[in-house]
């Protein structure tokens, strides 16, 4: 008797240990959202043709996060934002609050804007192109330091959400981002066949929990959101895309980030129809991918980080800038020209070195790769010809300082090449080893986090 209790109690232990076991492999998420729609009406970010406030909203702004833990425990979160993009500055208070309050660290956080043009303008962020009273440079100020702190109470809220889930991803396609440096608005009505290069991926992860209910949608697309231009506050096809996929789905939450979009735009645009056909074309392609069968992703999360310093070409001479600022066509070349002289002329040492965040993650294998600034499409295209078409390609992370054009892009010049660099303020354009020094970081973050072991 006494030798079969033993055995009864044996096996029970065994079986016990065994769903211990399966359950500490298994992801554990959290999800959480807050608006953050300001409450007055104040510059708006994007375009420097904006005269006056904003004058109310399509639908409300969002931040949203998704916080994952792996099988042994490590951590990362991903925070979405219906942002213009986050400048260093602000970035930086985030992730130093995150880590010191929560203990996650640079390399375990995305901060990831949509780069909608139809959202606040942020303290710190392309100053030259916007005309502000002292009023108005007072609301930015005050909402940027809201900002920090609802982003950082989202983190802790995710985090404090965390269950058991299951994790998945796969990669889906639309098709209405139009290259915009290969395809001239004016005579695209007369173009039979448009021009890239291009990526239409649509990455998709999905979390459910131990029921199979859906909890998280995150997913994302390489286009600018500028098919709006007017007063109201949105999230412009983005935000349409994650009201149509919570509508469709009650209870979860859709997150969407922002891709290597820089040169490529929702054409046509401009109206508010437009705006949802393509948030509608998005959501459509994310729901196709949600009901296939997608690939389950392990519990195992590696990450790794690095701020890689970026030269410029030369810095403009004092007889350069008062030129410009005498000469140039458009106002805010004259104001950067002249703030650029001013700096100069108190001692101050422009410099030419920019540290720029490459961010690598693996989640259950899936590389997932994320850079700051308004990344251009080749990066997406060349880092999966590294990695494989099913990796996740992030632009706009962390810090979005200018545009990085590639080098053919650089070689090129025009908005994306040159200008741009005026119009967020920096001292010059990049120097030619810019797409160099980036892809080369990128594979020394992945040979950290594991990722090119896993392609090969």
């Amino acid at each position: 008797m006494m030798k079969r209790t033993i055995q009864i109690l044996t096996s029970f232990c065994f079986i016990f240990l065994s769903t211990v076991q399966a359950q500490q492999a298994d992801w554990k998420a959290g999800v959480a959202r807050m608006v953050i729609t300001p409450k007055q009406h104040m510059a708006m970010a994007g375009f420097a043709v904006r005269t006056h406030p904003s004058e109310g909203k399509l639908h409300d702004l969002w931040a949203k996060a998704l916080a994952l833990q792996d099988a042994s425990g490590k951590k990362v979160v991903l925070v979405t934002s219906d942002l213009l993009g986050l400048p260093k500055a602000v970035s930086d208070q985030i992730r130093d609050r995150i880590q010191s309050k929560y203990g996650i660290t640079r390399n375990q956080i995305i901060l990831n804007s949509s780069h909608t043009h139809s959202g606040p303008v942020l303290q710190n962020a392309l100053s030259d192109i916007y005309l502000l009273d002292a009023a108005q440079l007072e609301q930015v100020k005050q909402y940027s330091r809201a900002l920090e702190d609802h982003i950082v109470k989202l983190v802790g809220d995710a985090l404090g959400k965390m269950e058991p889930a299951e994790v998945y991803a796969q990669n889906g396609v639309t098709r209405f981002q139009v290259n915009r440096r290969n395809n001239p608005v004016a005579t695209l009505t007369k173009v039979t066949e448009l021009q890239g290069p291009n990526d239409f991926a649509v990455p998709v992860l999905k979390v459910l929990n131990k029921k199979g209910e859906l909890k998280a949608i995150t997913f994302g697309y390489a286009c600018h959101p500028t098919v709006l231009e007017i007063y109201q506050w949105s999230g412009d096809y983005a935000g349409f895309a994650q009201l149509e996929l919570e509508k469709a789905h009650p209870g979860a939450t859709a997150m969407f980030f922002q891709g290597a979009g820089a040169d490529q735009n929702p054409l046509p645009r401009h109206t508010i129809p437009l705006a949802r056909q393509y948030g509608r074309e998005l959501a459509a392609a994310v729901d196709r991918v949600l009901e296939e069968d997608m690939r389950k992703l392990p519990a195992a999360i590696t990450t790794a980080y690095a701020e890689v310093n970026l030269p410029m070409a030369p810095l403009p001479s004092k007889e350069e800038l008062s030129k410009i600022s005498q000469t140039a066509p458009v106002a805010y070349q004259k104001r950067w020209a002249e703030r650029m002289l001013g700096k100069m002329q108190n001692g101050e040492q422009l410099s030419r070195l920019y540290p720029y965040p490459v961010q690598v993650w693996t989640l259950g294998g899936l590389p997932l790769v994320s850079l700051g600034g308004e990344l251009t499409i080749e990066y997406a295209i060349k880092i999966k010809q590294i990695l494989g078409q099913d990796a996740f390609v992030l632009g706009y992370c962390n810090d979005v300082m200018t545009y990085i054009p590639s080098c053919s892009i650089l070689q090129e010049g025009g908005y994306e090449g040159d200008a741009a660099r005026m119009v967020y303020g920096l001292p010059a354009k990049w120097d030619a080893t810019i797409e160099t020094k980036i892809l080369t970081e990128v594979i020394a973050q992945c040979e950290k986090a594991g990722a090119l072991k896993i392609v090969k």
